[in-house]
């Protein structure tokens, strides 16, 4: 199961609403974030379309407590996407329109009535009622690309921390960046083809939204991957240092002896003083050996500067030989 849909299943567990106005809040939001209207002898019908089949007993519950009626749940088959299977959960006709001027999507006009694109302020009056609609929002319109790799495949390729709501409503969108940024959540709204994304990319920002909307052991799970990937970068990057390292001393072993053997090709390592010569041959002798290896190896007393020093020298009487 992907990360997006167990922090709905989280939310979901954490129990059902109480105040009948956080309910509206609610419904407003998961209204905006996944809800249809369509027109049945010439009502109003409303529904909700999720891939979270638990959506159903939740939103069954807290509608019935408030309307007094149970919604009707198919499999909508114009959803198949990724074989992901989509459901549709369907409010009466009698109580359609009511529910959708309530959570502040119709409004009745002299003409009739209108859809509302952005969010009714007066859903939102209160702070409950403000998180009760980004939980909403949350379960209808959130997706994320965030994978957990866990304690086993700590080693694996992951993906980054993205986290996003998409919608055909720009409006909508707007509103709820706002209404986050009441909460100190910052994100940001994009055109996609045809959709409007409002995204969020930080790791902390993401843990507050989940901390927002109750998604309370998804916050604990996104923080323990958070340590294991900082734990896998720490570890990835002391071993880069170490081959670096390594690397760079098997360079610097084959630049000296091949300044050796041009030494000894040419005037002959005779030639060289005797603190030289001992170098010399113990670089022969020890060809993949570090700098402290090669001191602890030597039987003169040389610090690990001076046996450098003497190294870079039979390089540069080599460079003068070859010139």
């Amino acid at each position: 199961m992907s990360f997006s849909k167990d922090s709905k299943i989280d939310i979901l567990k954490s129990g059902t609403i109480e105040n009948d106005c956080c309910v509206l809040a609610f419904l407003s939001g998961l209204f905006h974030g996944c809800g249809e209207i369509s027109k049945s002898n010439g009502k109003y019908i409303a529904s909700f379309v999720t891939d979270v089949s638990e959506l159903y007993d939740y939103l069954n519950e807290v509608v019935h407590k408030l309307y007094g009626e149970w919604l009707e749940i198919e499999i909508e088959d114009d959803y198949v996407i990724n074989k992901t299977t989509y459901y549709r959960i369907t409010m009466s006709e009698e109580n359609s329109e009511r529910v959708l001027n309530d959570i502040g999507i119709l409004e009745l006009t002299p003409t009739g009535y209108e859809i509302i694109w952005g969010i009714d302020n007066r859903i939102i009056a209160e702070e409950c009622c403000k998180k009760a609609f980004v939980k909403g929002a949350y379960l209808g319109a959130s997706t994320s690309s965030i994978r957990l790799a866990g304690e086993e495949e700590w080693k694996k390729t992951t993906s980054g921390y993205h986290l996003e709501f998409t919608s055909h409503s720009h409006q909508f969108l707007t509103d709820l960046a706002n209404l986050l940024a009441e909460f100190g959540i910052i994100s940001k709204l994009v055109e996609r083809k045809s959709l409007y994304v409002l995204y969020i990319k930080e790791a902390e920002v993401i843990k507050d939204l989940l901390a927002l909307v109750g998604a309370n052991n998804s916050v604990l799970a996104l923080s323990n991957e958070m340590i294991t990937r900082e734990r896998r970068n720490k570890v990835n990057r002391e071993v880069n240092c170490i081959n670096a390292n390594i690397n760079k001393t098997i360079d610097a072993s084959m630049r000296q002896v091949e300044a050796i053997n041009t030494i000894a090709e040419t005037i002959g390592i005779d030639a060289l003083n005797e603190d030289l010569q001992e170098v010399a041959m113990l670089r022969l002798a020890n060809p993949e050996e570090s700098l402290g290896d090669l001191l602890e190896l030597s039987t003169i007393k040389l610090t690990r500067s001076g046996l450098n020093h003497r190294l870079k020298k039979l390089e540069k009487i080599a460079k003068t030989l070859k010139e």
